[in-house]
This record gives structure tokens, sequence and C-alpha cells, in this order.
């Protein structure tokens, strides 16, 4: 694997990696209505972690560890806060994974940044939704800014 897409695949786990931490702290301020949904995010990015670590070691790189903890962006004291996060998480990882795919020609990690790129893309519309914004889908996913 090139440099220029280990780098990349490198920030893709550590998106994932705080994206999971988010997650845990989410949880807290949601309803539990949301339960479910939170837990199905938490383990998508696991899996998505898990695989991505697995990609580094078989290309022989070691994966990057994740943090000890993260800043959000702003204090996650209520639901509108925790909505506010969880869809910076997403989005963080799908600008990632976007990263990941212009700096690849490796037909199976493009296949497998696509997936992660439209996953997050989906489970940030799902957000966007619940938190009330409008629109709740970007036009191109994974664009720096969005």
């Amino acid at each position: 694997m090139p440099e220029e897409s280990v780098a990349a695949v490198q920030a893709a786990l550590g998106a994932e990696q705080a994206a999971i931490w988010v997650y845990g702290l989410v949880s807290a301020f949601l309803p539990e209505e949301l339960a479910a949904t939170v837990d199905e995010g938490a383990t998508a990015h696991r899996n998505r972690r898990d695989e991505t670590a697995r990609l580094l070691a078989d290309a022989g790189r070691k994966p990057r560890p994740p943090e000890p903890a993260y800043v959000p962006p702003e204090p996650v004291t209520d639901q509108a806060s925790a909505l506010t996060v969880l869809v910076l998480a997403e989005t963080d990882t799908t600008v990632a994974w976007r990263a990941v795919l212009e700096r690849t020609d490796d037909r199976g990690l493009r296949d497998s940044a696509l997936a992660a790129l439209t996953d997050g893309a989906v489970r940030a519309t799902r957000w966007r939704e619940q938190a009330g914004d409008t629109p709740a889908a970007r036009a191109f996913p994974g664009r720096p800014g969005d």
C-alpha cells in the first residue's frame, strides 16, 4: 500500500475510533427510543475500525491506537447537542473515507472506502432528520465543509 494511501487509511481509522467514543458519550443524553439506533451506529463503527485495523496489519502497517479521549467541538449537555456531535462524527468519517478514495487505485480498498463513506452519509442523514435539520441529506457526502 503506497504511503499516501496508508496515511489516509490511518486517518480514517482515527475517525472511526473517534466516532465510537462519541457514540458512547451521547448515549447518556438521548432518549431510550434511540438506544437501538445508537447501538447500531456504535457497532457499525467498531466493525469498520476492526476491518480497517486488519487492512493496515495485512499491509504490514501498525494501526494507530485510539486517543484516550476526544474533545467534542461543543459540550454535550442535552439531546440537541448530542445529535449535533453525532452528525459531526459521522461527517468526519465520510470526509476521511472520501480522502481514502482519492488516494488509492486499489479496487478492494476503494470498495471498502466507498461502503464506509455511504454508511456514514446514511447515518449522518438519519441523525440530521432526528435533529430536525434541513436539508437532512447532503449532495456530496464526504466533501470537507459539508
